[in-house]
């Protein structure tokens, strides 16, 4: 029997940074049938605990690891073979990998952050990106968030399609500058202009998350020919309500204590929300002139408790492809909005997920994007 009739599962990779994860339990258990794409094992790491996903389809014959331990990037967990392959033939490729397998070092080429930064009306703006297609897709994240939002989904849409895939963190998030101007969604649209101009990319799909499809729609409405496509996930802009309660707790929080109910508040299972995480949040929300951005932001884009900006009248004319993507357990943007929508939209209502749909299904959200908007 060919080796190749034996997969491995290992340690995935999760951002520029990840160098090890805890295998916290196994979801799945030995002589289970699984699907590419099943949910077989929970992993910690030190941005964000998630699920690590089947790359394969076929039983799982052999669990190779212990429950809340640690294991480096690549490191074997498991082995999915139909029954046809017998017990030696699985021993010896778990010894052959064994003895194969060389974990990450420090000064690995791959484990050097490949961010980098640009000037853009007069701000230092933070980006990376990958592929090197023709085309190109920009990943916005939303308020309070950065770049590393797009943790699952970057090198997943990088490596499915032929585009070149750019996220940046916006102005008064993650490492760029902290000035955000008047704050408007107008204000971000114009930054990202002038950073296609910067970067020479003359128009791009744009996927945005929450306040950032609402910058998405801001941008194709002011810049449509800069625009090739919409991508809209838990997005704000097309309906009034939003949970502002969780907007002013997550600026007015400065402990754990405070903050993580609010976090709790992203997401349909509340264990993602790790004590890194929030001590990750804390941490940025210290940082010099965030309190201010941020304020300055709430106040722009909100009136008293609901969402300034709509923009329904805009995508029934808007003539190119958009699809939307939300959580049904979204505690922060209803995910009735997606409800009333043109028939044009191809809309993605995910029953498991809340806010943070993207993070929470990422296999779901991917493929998506892919077959809706960037195939």
């Amino acid at each position: 029997m060919s080796s190749e009739n034996i997969k491995a599962i290992t340690m995935p990779k999760w951002g520029l940074s990840m160098k090890e994860g805890k295998l916290l339990a196994w979801t799945a258990k030995e002589g289970d049938a699984i699907t590419k794409g099943d949910e077989i094992a929970d992993v910690e790491t030190e941005k964000i605990a998630s699920a690590v996903e089947a790359s394969d389809s076929g039983t799982l014959r052999k669990i190779v690891t212990e429950d809340d331990t640690v294991y480096t990037v690549g490191a074997l967990l498991g082995v999915v073979a139909d029954e046809s392959v017998s017990e030696d033939e699985i021993n010896a490729f778990i010894e052959k990998f064994q003895a194969d397998y060389v974990p990450p070092e420090d000064d690995d080429e791959e484990e050097v952050d490949v961010a980098e930064f640009i000037e853009v009306n007069g701000l230092n703006i933070r980006y990376v990106s990958k592929g090197e297609g023709d085309e190109v897709v920009l990943l916005i994240h939303g308020f309070g968030g950065d770049l590393d939002n797009w943790l699952f989904n970057h090198d997943e849409l990088v490596a499915k399609t032929d585009k070149r895939v750019i996220a940046i963190d916006l102005p008064g998030h993650g490492q760029s500058t902290k000035s955000v101007g008047d704050g408007s969604l107008g204000f971000y649209a114009d930054v990202i202009h002038e950073f296609m101009n910067l970067m020479n990319i003359d128009k791009a799909h744009f996927v945005g998350h929450s306040m950032g499809g609402a910058i998405c729609l801001q941008f194709a409405e002011k810049y449509p020919d800069s625009n090739i496509s919409l991508g809209l996930i838990c997005t704000a802009g097309l309906g009034s309500e939003i949970n502002s309660d969780y907007i002013q707790g997550f600026v007015d929080s400065n402990s754990r204590k405070q903050m993580k109910p609010y976090l709790q508040q992203l997401f349909a299972d509340k264990d993602l929300v790790t004590r890194q995480l929030i001590n990750n949040i804390l941490q940025f929300k210290r940082l010099d002139g965030v309190d201010s951005a941020l304020s300055i932001v709430t106040k722009s884009f909100l009136a008293g408790d609901k969402q300034n900006a709509s923009f329904n009248k805009f995508l029934e004319n808007y003539k190119n492809k958009v699809c939307a993507i939300c959580g049904e357990q979204d505690q922060i943007i209803p995910a009735k909005h997606t409800s009333d929508l043109a028939k044009e939209v191809d809309v993605l209502v995910v029953d498991s997920a809340g806010h943070m749909v993207q993070m929470e299904a990422a296999n779901q959200v991917n493929k998506f994007l892919i077959d809706k908007l960037l195939s």
